[in-house]
């Protein structure tokens, strides 16, 4: 097993199973592009049709979008102190800053439900038109990744205080933060392509 470890490398890189898992997360990240690609195809196709509905400017709330972006991006800021302190070693700062991720991610996600709510009252749902049904897809996909990475998050937090810094834990914060980072490259797009061009167009 020593042989394995080269303690050259981070410490999420020091045995071949930890590069061999980071490897096969890379190639996961690759699936989950084509997964949005197709979900941003299908809405470029749908976008205008709005069936006599609610078009973009009837129910997009622009301020609370912005909000909601700089709080997801604050996220990535944050979960990139936290990969930062587990360089160091420093297991209280890591926890800390993986702390304030969530926290940021559960805001975003909290302002995203009521925007959906907002949405209904408005009469906007997925039945209404072919725009809202890939609108709501493509966000409600989103939301549920970062759903998805809170939870994974909270565990790997757990795992942290139970066991401290280890190649495996340090392997697995790591994995999550290229999952955060990729969830906010992918709401860059759609803020860009969703919301600013549905405001324009």
């Amino acid at each position: 097993m020593s042989a394995n470890v080269n303690t050259s490398l981070p410490l999420e890189y020091q045995t071949e199973q930890s590069r061999l898992n980071i490897l096969g997360f890379w190639i996961f990240l690759g699936a989950e592009i084509v997964l949005f690609a197709t979900l941003f195809g299908v809405y470029a196709v749908l976008y205008q049709r709005y069936a006599g509905g609610p078009t973009h400017q009837d129910i997009i709330m622009i301020k609370e979008v912005m909000i909601q972006t700089l709080l997801l991006l604050t996220s990535s800021f944050t979960m990139g102190l936290a990969i930062f302190e587990m360089r160091r070693g420093n297991l209280k700062g890591l926890i800390a800053w993986l702390v304030i991720t969530l926290l940021l991610g559960a805001g975003f996600l909290f302002m995203e439900i009521n925007e959906f709510t907002h949405y209904v009252h408005k009469g906007a749902t997925m039945q209404t038109s072919a725009f809202l049904s890939s609108f709501f897809v493509l966000l409600g996909t989103h939301g549920a990744h970062v759903t998805l990475g809170i939870g994974w998050a909270i565990m790997i937090i757990i795992q942290l205080v139970k066991r401290g810094l280890t190649p495996v834990t340090a392997r697995k914060t790591f994995i999550i933060g290229l999952y955060w980072h990729f969830l906010d490259v992918i709401w860059i797009f759609i803020f860009t392509f969703v919301y600013l061009k549905g405001m324009v167009a």
